[in-house]
């Protein structure tokens, strides 16, 4: 479980005051020294990220930011870095100073704001008061009673020094999961144990030599688990697999590049999809994708194209978000479209100058994330797709597959 990749992991996020004991507590909560501690405010600069497995929470990510008070011009810019955590935040720690009791009225607010900003995008918080042991069992009653006027819930009481209340802060993060959290699976309905499933996944510079790419290997785990029947080629064998096939699959999966060559040869009884369309529904909003692909008929060769990509790296020779799929697009819409690119966790905030948002299928984001950007799309009232839809729609067969 150490492997799981980051992406289908519990997202926990602390934020707070500097000097809280935030980095202090990610040490406490993982057992081992992750963050760097000191007793100088604004030791941590950036976001740290901490892989752990922690019953009964399963797989998890914490995530240590750095002081929302920070200031100055860098203290600025470790802020911003803070607030982009918040968007791949599922669960956050909102850590409560002890000195907010005897400090004004106005130092109540950034703990008032913070948990309303959290809150807001749908991020269930948990009130922590640190530093407990440093305080008698009056003035820890008290600091708490303060804390529940200010946050509205009464906060989980720890000591990240002796290491207590650990457990209190699983019980708290495990009661405010959502009901839901990691029921979303990549095949949803579309297949079931005993279904005969073929795998098309060319194997190009995309895929280095020895490896497959995550997507492919995540589904096929998947389906594995779900007992189903599984059978796995590349594009150029695809006839000869389906002529050595004793029946036709129940359901064909694809790399959304090569969709038109295999829908042409196909089985009319098996249902096709591809690995990004799944991953549209499995991190995002597959119907707004889907609705969304429409926008393509109203590009103009003046129109502004966005494309996100999820991972940064370097751009190889007929990379589909560089090249394939701006190629696909100029030749419908016209040589003059403007194409802006984006890699990893960079996002414009102000959305307006694009005319339509074409995603990658997310696999190195969690479905926080995700979400978070297309909840950005729909308040600026801007279309946003997917790679694999968008593609099926180029190839006029979107109404085609299965999702």
């Amino acid at each position: 479980m150490i492997r799981t990749p980051h992406s289908n992991r519990l997202h926990i996020a602390l934020f707070g005051r500097r000097n809280s004991g935030k980095s202090s507590l990610i040490n406490a909560l993982t057992g081992q020294d992750t963050a760097l501690v000191s007793p100088l405010p604004g030791t941590t600069t950036d976001p740290v990220l901490k892989a752990m497995e922690v019953y009964p929470l399963g797989a998890c990510l914490f995530i240590d930011t750095p002081g929302f008070d920070d200031e100055g011009a860098l203290g600025t810019q470790r802020v911003e870095r803070t607030l982009q955590m918040v968007e791949k935040t599922d669960i956050a720690l909102l850590l409560c100073d002890a000195a907010l009791p005897h400090q004004p009225a106005p130092a109540e607010e950034p703990y008032k704001a913070w948990k309303e900003r959290l809150e807001q995008q749908g991020i269930p918080v948990v009130p922590v008061l640190n530093k407990a042991d440093l305080y008698s069992p009056a003035e820890t009653a008290a600091l708490a009673a303060h804390i529940e006027r200010v946050c509205g819930e009464r906060p989980v009481l720890v000591s990240a020094l002796k290491r207590t209340g650990m457990e209190e802060i699983r019980q708290a993060i495990l009661a405010k999961l959502p009901a839901d959290f990691g029921e979303q699976t990549i095949t949803g309905e579309l297949a079931k144990e005993g279904d005969l499933v073929l795998l098309v996944m060319p194997q190009d510079i995309q895929a280095p030599k020895g490896r497959l790419i995550l997507p492919q290997v995540q589904t096929l785990r998947e389906l594995l688990d779900k007992k189903c029947l599984v059978m796995s080629c590349t594009t150029d064998k695809l006839g000869d697999t389906l002529q050595a096939l004793a029946a036709p699959p129940r359901l064909i999966i694809t790399d959304s590049q090569v969709f038109k060559t295999v829908y042409e040869q196909k089985p009319p009884q098996s249902r096709l999809t591809s690995f990004s369309v799944l991953f549209a529904g499995y991190k995002g909003d597959i119907h707004y994708f889907a609705a969304s692909a429409a926008a393509i008929d109203r590009l103009t060769p003046q129109s502004r194209v966005l494309i996100a990509e999820a991972c940064t790296h370097a751009p190889l020779t007929e990379d589909i978000g560089r090249e394939k799929l701006p190629r696909l697009l100029r030749q419908r819409i016209g040589e003059q479209l403007q194409i802006d690119t984006v890699a990893g966790n960079d996002f414009p905030h102000d959305l307006s100058p694009y005319q339509l948002i074409i995603h990658c299928g997310a696999c190195m984001f969690n479905r926080k994330y995700v979400l978070s950007r297309v909840a950005q799309a729909r308040t600026q009232q801007v279309p946003m797709t997917n790679y694999g839809v968008a593609i099926a729609y180029l190839n006029g067969i979107l109404e085609r597959i299965v999702y």
